[in-house]
């Protein structure tokens, strides 16, 4: 019997943590001393190199910080996780690369206000009976939703905004390297994604309409954060406030969670391949449409669909976001250039057949995406021949962004 090869995945778990007063302490010293630490490095690395002209390594820096201990003001670091030290030493350097290669800026000091307390351990965490483990503090409950299958690589420790403590693990998994089965064209289906409607199938089922959290969210966002302002700066009254703000966002962001892990399963489930457009979510993230694209978040619609389509073994066909899905009829071939955004409906000048606008896209979607899965690459020609990029412009009147939490 041939034996297959195998490839290994990663998979994050996240689950709410319930540590009693004293553990909820612990944590809060161990974040701090780990954002002390950053802090004392960042400082050390910016000395080093305005004397020698040169960066310091990550080994040097570990030599000094193993000093730092055992001096008379810093001796409480040794309370602290040996690995959690050392990994803020590992992320400090991995910051100096991603600036160096120009995928970030420049690390800057970690104000205690600013950044929520977070540590991460990348080994000696583990999860029994509905509780972590976790180094210098002991076993504190979660709340475990599902069990964990593989072997946990790392662990991250972040308090919210609200002030309750997750615990977000990574998991290595193998998964077998063999072929994906064949696809029945039949149980393939497109998928044309909007903002009246969040979803809609080829297969002419009923759309999915976009369920707007936040702007549902607005008005109760909008009187918590007028308390926050009226709040005198510094006071209890002014935390609490803020706690509120935070709680709705929190909310928002939870139910907006739910809603795309439900219909991205729910269609991985169903189909044995999805053909979907490349939309530019950053650039659609600057028109006067930016919150709406926010509220949406069709990128990590996407993302949930990416890697849910590789754990079940089905397909994930994107069409290129310059084919004409929207203007071509689905019956004949033609392209109708004299389409605008409010046509929601319209009859092909060619062949005659009425068109539902985003049932038209999804249709058309499915086909493109068939007919690259059959050549078996996703290049496709620019619109059939027919120029649909946009010239340069700027954004003007754009919405205020959704904050983060």
């Amino acid at each position: 019997m041939l034996a297959h090869s195998t490839s290994t995945h990663q998979r994050v778990y996240r689950f709410r943590m319930c540590p009693t007063k004293a553990q909820n302490e612990a944590l809060l010293r161990q974040a701090g001393a780990c954002r002390f630490i950053w802090n004392w490095a960042l400082a050390r690395r910016k000395a080093y190199y305005a004397e020698h002209g040169k960066g310091i390594s990550k080994g040097e820096l570990s030599k000094e910080l193993t000093v730092l201990k055992d001096q008379t003001d810093t001796a409480w670091l040794r309370e602290v996780d040996s690995q959690a030290v050392q990994q803020v030493l590992a992320d400090l350097d991995r910051a100096y690369t991603n600036f160096f290669e120009r995928r970030a800026r420049f690390p800057r000091f970690k104000s205690k206000k600013r950044v929520r307390p977070a540590f991460r351990i990348p080994q000696r965490v583990t999860v029994a009976d509905g509780k972590v483990y976790v180094p210098k503090i002991g076993l504190v409950k979660i709340r475990q939703s599902q069990q964990i299958d593989g072997q946990t690589k790392s662990a991250t420790f972040k308090q919210d905004a609200c002030g309750q403590w997750y615990v977000t693990l990574v998991v290595a998994f193998t998964m077998p390297d063999v072929a994906l089965p064949p696809v029945n064209p039949e149980n393939v289906v497109g998928m044309d994604a909007g903002l009246g409607d969040y979803l809609v199938l080829s297969n002419g089922a009923k759309p999915v309409a976009a369920p707007q959290f936040y702007r549902k969210a607005q008005k109760k966002l909008r009187r918590a954060q007028r308390v926050v302002s009226r709040r005198k700066p510094g006071s209890n009254r002014k935390a609490t406030a803020r706690n509120r703000v935070a709680r709705v966002h929190q909310r928002t962001a939870n139910q907006r969670q739910d809603f795309l892990h439900k219909q991205s399963t729910d269609l991985i489930n169903r189909f044995d391949g999805i053909c979907i457009e490349d939309l530019c979510i950053k650039g659609l993230a600057k028109t006067k449409l930016a919150k709406s694209f926010f509220d949406a978040a069709h990128g990590e619609f996407r993302r949930q669909l990416t890697y849910k389509a590789v754990w079940n073994r089905k397909r994930l066909i994107a069409v290129g976001r310059f084919y004409p899905s929207t203007k071509t009829c689905s019956a004949c071939g033609a392209i109708n250039d004299n389409l605008t955004l409010a046509d929601r409906r319209w009859t092909c000048p060619v062949c005659g057949v009425v068109h539902d606008r985003d049932l038209n896209a999804a249709i058309n979607l499915k086909g493109e995406g068939l007919r690259l899965l059959a050549v078996g690459h996703t290049d496709n020609p620019n619109a059939r021949g027919v120029c649909v990029r946009p010239g340069a412009s700027r954004a003007t009147d754009a919405e205020p962004r959704i904050p983060r939490l």
